[in-house]
């Protein structure tokens, strides 16, 4: 578990780099500690070292590690189903990955049972991949609309997009390009419940690429915890 706190610093020398490079600041980039798989001990090195942000993606994996872990700020970044959002509302802070009206209408369901404001992100899978979950480009408007009218708990904070896997990240900017443009479009927007503060963009693989095209909080897992074993992940609730 040594590694981790120089893992960790690797990775925010890159990212301040990454910042520098296009006219940023290292401080304005929240970086999200993908903790799937590990251990509540090894999320609890990570945040000895500065980590204020965990991410995780699966439901009852959250629910293993919480009382475990550290004070800190728990992200849903995972595909969440709709039946399992009362487990976590309680517990995390903000929700990456909305991507339908079903699932924040129950988490707006949720969230006004236990008299809160539920903050999250809509998904925007602007590469069309089939095998990822999101909403088009051309899907987000209506969305935001939507929940806007019919959500009085949940809080829009912003977008999140996951790009595909390429050998060259400088191939997939263009798909991090569109939704800083949505981002952009979309935070001009003046509404109590639309607070776009949160560009989710960027994993192990590509966030420097991802800062570059605008993203201020990326998803790091494996280039700060190592390489994951699959075979310790926990199961689903």
């Amino acid at each position: 578990m040594e590694d981790i706190g120089r893992n960790l610093e690797t990775v925010r020398e890159q990212i301040a780099q990454a910042a520098e490079g296009c006219g940023r600041k290292a401080e304005d980039i929240t970086l999200c500690a993908v903790s799937k798989t590990r251990t509540p001990e090894e999320i609890n090195v990570a945040i000895d070292h500065g980590v204020t942000d965990i991410g995780e993606n699966k439901v009852q994996e959250i629910m293993d590690k919480f009382d475990s872990v550290k004070p800190v700020r728990w992200h849903m970044i995972g595909h969440l189903q709709t039946n399992k959002v009362k487990y976590i509302i309680d517990k995390v802070d903000m929700i990456h990955s909305v991507d339908s009206l079903k699932l924040a209408k129950e988490i707006n369901k949720r969230a006004a049972a236990k008299d809160l404001t539920m903050d999250i992100l809509l998904q925007v899978n602007s590469a069309q991949e089939e095998s990822k979950f999101g909403i088009s480009l051309e899907e987000t408007e209506g969305l935001i609309n939507d929940i806007l009218e019919q959500c009085e708990n949940v809080r829009i904070r912003g977008l999140m997009c996951v790009a595909p896997k390429a050998d060259d990240p400088e191939d997939i900017k263009i798909y991090f390009t569109e939704v800083k443009e949505q981002f952009d479009q979309f935070g001009k927007i003046e509404h109590p419940r639309l607070d776009f503060q949160y560009l989710s963009m960027g994993m192990s693989h590509d966030f420097p690429v991802a800062i570059e095209a605008g993203s201020n909080l990326v998803r790091v897992g494996s280039a700060i915890f190592g390489e994951r074993d699959y075979s310790k992940q926990t199961g689903n609730r």
